[in-house]
């Protein structure tokens, strides 16, 4: 890696930290509230390295055979995500590596995943991906599907149902995301009430290069940087 990559990563990296400070500032929240995980899909192995050294643990993949093979690469104390949709036949290759799946996107996909952890004697921690916004190009529940579902998901003892997931519709302003967004802590909220306390669904996924500021605002916990990340940046 060059001197000027370096230096221009390190350079991204602390002005989306400076963001994510200003939009906490803004909404009344702790910076310690909001995870940011570096989505290293297109990233060089040698950027998401330098990431590292520069205090970055936690890193999302789209794609599970990627996640597995960076997994087994880069530091054994990396927190990895997967945010990209996840086919039951690839399930129990990535729950070892993965420290959070944020596409959990049908029953039938959580009650593999459950099976699989019962097998493995392990609880892995996943989110629910909800589309919000109904967008046929995305996946998830819907959100009346969810519901409706949830009295049977809520029951399960073999998984950790951290929270939420939603991607919003992509726009020329930002503001477009905020109501996609609320409207998923509105969800979150109604479904911890009826779990009855039994689920306090802490975590909400929602916010990406172009609207993190909004999703920080509604309530995000785990913000997924990508192209901010890496902009500037072109591979030695």
């Amino acid at each position: 890696m060059t001197i000027e990559t370096r230096k221009q990563l390190e350079e991204n990296l602390s002005t989306i930290r400076d963001r994510i400070a200003q939009a906490c500032q803004v909404s009344g929240r702790s910076v310690s509230e909001v995870t940011l995980i570096a989505v290293t899909k297109y990233a060089e192995l040698d950027w998401v390295r330098e990431l590292i050294d520069l205090g970055v643990r936690d890193l999302g993949e789209a794609r599970p055979q990627q996640l597995v093979s960076r997994a087994r690469e880069l530091p054994a104390d990396i927190g990895w995500h997967l945010i990209g949709h996840l086919q039951r036949n690839k399930a129990d290759e990535i729950l070892p590596f993965t420290q959070m799946i944020h596409s959990v996107d049908s029953v039938r996909l959580f009650e593999h995943l459950a099976k699989s952890a019962i097998k493995r004697q392990s609880k892995p921690k996943i989110l629910l991906e909800v589309n919000v916004s109904r967008e046929q190009s995305k996946d998830g529940f819907d959100p009346t599907v969810l519901l409706a579902a949830w009295p049977k998901l809520q029951t399960c003892d073999s998984l950790e149902i951290s929270g939420l997931m939603t991607m919003a519709p992509l726009g020329d302003s930002s503001e477009i995301a905020r109501p996609v967004f609320r409207r998923l802590r509105e969800l979150r909220d109604r479904l911890r009430i009826e779990s009855n306390g039994r689920w306090q669904l802490p975590e909400l996924s929602m916010g990406m290069s172009g609207d993190f500021e909004v999703g920080i605002e509604e309530g995000a916990t785990l913000i997924r940087i990508g192209s901010s990340l890496f902009e500037g940046l072109s591979a030695d």
